[in-house]
C-alpha cells in the first residue's frame, strides 16, 4: 500500500518585525488590548516588492534541503495561498521556475484561506496514494500586510507575513492517517476580503473585513466536530496524539481546541505570540519551528487543523 509522508520542512519570515507597541504609534490599540484578545505580541511583513512567490521560494529551499532531495525530484507543486503573486499565472508555476524545476510535473495554487494548508496536504496525500505523483512540494505562503486597513484595530493587529513548506514522499510506511475538509459557503460574508490582486497589488475594495465573535464562535463548533470526525477516520483516541499543530489565528480558539482533546497546552505547538495570524503559512510555520526544535520526534502522531474564510476548515492527523 502507498502512504505519503513529509520527510522535509522548511519555513521562512520576512525581515521586518511589527510589534504590538509600533501598532500603538499607528492605531488606537495596546499591547494588553491585543494580547489578552489574540495572543499576538508581533508579526513580521513583507518589504517593499517582496512577493508572495519570494517568501514561498526561501521556505522551499529550506524544505528540500532538510528532505536531502534536489529540485527537479519534485513532480507536483501545491502552493496554498490567497494573496497570489498575480492573477495568473499561478503562484505555483512562479515557485517552479525559481526553483529552477524543468521536469515538467504539475503545479497549481489552492485557495482555501486559513484552511488552505489542511487542504494542500490532503491534495498531495491523494495524489501521491494514487500513483500520480511521488514527490509532492506543499507550500503555504502569504503576503496578507497588503490586505490590512492599518485604521481598523480588529483586523490589521491580527496578521503578518510568512511561508512554511513541506516535502511529501511515496512511502511504504504510514504518514497521513486520515484527514476530513469541510466548506460552508452560506457565512462567506463573516470573513472576506473584497478586492482582487495584480502584480502584488490589491485593487477594488482591498480591505479584510471579519465579524470576530461571529467568527470565534463558528471556529471553535467546527475544529470540535472536524477533530471528532479524523480521530474516528483513524479509530484513535486523544491520548494518542503526540502534538497539536493548530493554524494560528487566536490563542483562545488553540486553547479551547486542546481542552476538547485533553492536551496540556504543552503538546500544542504555538508561535502566535510571534507570528501572528499568517492564514495558509500559519500551520506549516509552526510544524518546522517545532520540528527543528526537536520537539516533534518520528512515530508520533499529529494533528493539523485550520479554519478560514469561506468557511472553509479541516484536519489531518499524520505519523511522522
Amino acid at each position: 500500500m502507498i502512504y505519503s509522508k513529509i520527510i522535509g520542512t522548511g519555513s521562512y519570515l520576512p525581515d521586518k518585525v511589527l510589534t504590538n507597541f509600533d501598532l500603538e504609534k499607528i492605531v488606537d490599540t495596546s499591547d494588553e488590548w491585543i494580547v489578552s484578545r489574540s495572543g499576538i505580541r508581533e508579526r513580521h511583513i513583507a518589504a517593499e516588492g517582496q512577493m508572495t512567490s519570494d517568501l514561498a521560494l526561501q521556505a522551499s529551499l529550506k524544505a528540500i534541503e532538510a528532505a536531502g532531495i534536489v529540485a527537479n525530484d519534485i513532480d507536483l507543486i501545491i502552493v496554498a495561498t490567497t494573496s497570489p503573486d498575480k492573477i495568473f499565472p499561478s503562484t505555483a508555476c512562479l515557485l517552479q521556475d525559481k526553483l529552477g524545476i524543468t521536469s515538467g510535473g504539475a503545479a497549481f495554487d489552492l485557495q482555501a484561506v486559513c484552511g488552505g494548508f489542511v487542504y494542500a496536504i490532503n491534495s498531495a496525500d491523494l495524489y501521491i496514494r494514487a500513483g500520480q505523483a511521488r514527490t509532492v512540494l506543499v507550500v503555504g505562503a502569504e503576503v496578507m500586510s497588503r490586505m490590512l486597513d492599518w485604521t481598523d484595530r480588529a483586523t490589521c493587529v491580527l496578521f503578518g507575513d510568512g511561508a512554511g513548506a513541506v516535502i511529501m514522499q511515496a512511502s511504504d510506511a504510514p504518514g497521513v492517517l486520515a484527514a476530513k475538509l469541510h466548506s460552508d459557503g452560506r457565512h462567506h460574508a463573516l470573513l472576506r476580503a473584497d478586492g482582487n490582486i495584480c502584480n502584488g497589488e490589491v485593487q477594488g475594495d482591498p480591505f479584510i473585513k471579519m465579524e470576530g465573535q461571529a467568527v470565534f464562535k463558528f471556529a471553535v463548533t467546527a475544529l470540535s466536530r472536524v477533530v471528532d470526525e479524523v480521530m474516528l477516520e483513524a479509530n484513535m483516541k486523544s491520548a494518542d496524539i503526540d502534538w497539536l499543530v493548530p493554524h494560528q489565528a487566536n490563542i483562545r480558539i488553540i486553547e479551547a481546541t486542546a481542552k476538547k482533546l485533553g492536551l496540556s497546552m504543552d503538546n500544542v505547538v504555538v508561535t502566535l505570540s510571534h507570528h501572528g495570524n499568517t492564514s495558509s503559512a500559519s500551520i506549516p510555520l509552526a510544524l518546522d519551528v517545532a520540528v527543528r526544535e526537536g520537539r516533534i520526534k518520528v512515530g508520533q502522531n499529529l494533528l493539523l487543523e485550520a479554519i478560514g474564510g469561506g468557511f472553509t476548515w479541516g484536519a489531518v492527523l499524520l505519523r511522522w
